[in-house]
């Protein structure tokens, strides 16, 4: 897992270099040392959220549905940065399907904020190989670039893909926006294309989508701690997914009709 010291000295390097792309000197923006500690403080507010948002999606995880979505990621499957936990990526596209089909969804949310590939194959695993889905969705590896290891990358990247039905869709890194990230982030989604390729999975560009967005995004579309997306970010990652949801969508799962008989997607 990522910890507080090596995401603060990124989250820092990241706002010196918002500042420079925006043209502001560094001593105008910001003190280095009070930034810091804001940031850490920050960062400490939205750790206190990871109960919270993990409390509701086992919660909601109870709620009975025509169609079960299962998602495997992180503290961005969490919604972690959202104004509430159902307005991150998520949740969102949860609500397209139910719009998309006119069906009800149960939506089990694997992800466990700080999840690195290696603890997705842990923790999520094991849970994912007893459900049978409808819609999946997987969003992992951010965490992995801190403490980059491709060979354990690689591995585990295999141990998930293995496990998915066909229809799974898969999103590569987001853009981290900083070059030494960067270099390993293009490591990272060469793998997992690769991989995905081999397993006959879709791809969904999130490092595209994102990076698109430019390094002023840092200042608009991230939560307080630089490190999480927020309500408008999430809308940017939705982006990215959707038009491969739709698709999936349209091509496997018809809509309701006046005499369909609902079920329930999906063990429970």
């Amino acid at each position: 897992m990522i910890s507080l010291n090596q995401r603060l000295r990124s989250l820092v390097l990241t706002a010196g270099t918002v500042a420079a792309a925006a043209g502001i000197g560094a001593a105008a923006t910001f003190n280095y040392k009070k930034f810091r500690l804001r940031l850490a403080e920050n960062a400490a507010v939205l750790n206190e959220t990871l109960p919270i948002h993990s409390q509701w999606w086992r919660d909601h995880a109870k709620e009975k549905g025509e169609l079960l979505y299962v998602a495997i990621g992180d503290s961005a499957a969490q919604g972690i940065g959202a104004s509430k936990p159902n307005r991150g990526y998520v949740g969102i596209l949860a609500d397209h399907i139910r719009l998309s089909t006119e069906r009800t969804v149960r939506v089990i949310n694997l992800s466990v904020s700080g999840a690195t590939v290696h603890l997705a194959v842990r923790d999520q695993l094991p849970r994912f190989v007893k459900l049978d889905p409808d819609v999946v969705t997987i969003a992992i590896g951010a965490n992995d670039i801190a403490l980059w290891d491709a060979t354990l990358f690689e591995t585990g990247i295999r141990q998930i893909f293995a496990a998915l039905p066909a229809h799974a869709i898969v999103a590569d890194l987001p853009c981290f926006h900083l070059p030494h990230n960067e270099r390993k982030v293009a490591e990272a989604n060469g793998i997992l294309r690769g991989v995905a390729a081999e397993f006959g999975l879709s791809v969904v560009p999130l490092h595209t989508t994102t990076k698109r967005q430019g390094l002023r995004s840092v200042a608009t579309q991230f939560a307080n701690d630089f490190f999480h997306p927020n309500d408008r970010g999430y809308r940017v990652w939705v982006e990215a997914f959707l038009p491969e949801l739709s698709a999936d969508i349209a091509r496997r799962i018809p809509q309701a009709s006046a005499d369909a008989q609902p079920g329930v997607g999906g063990p429970g």
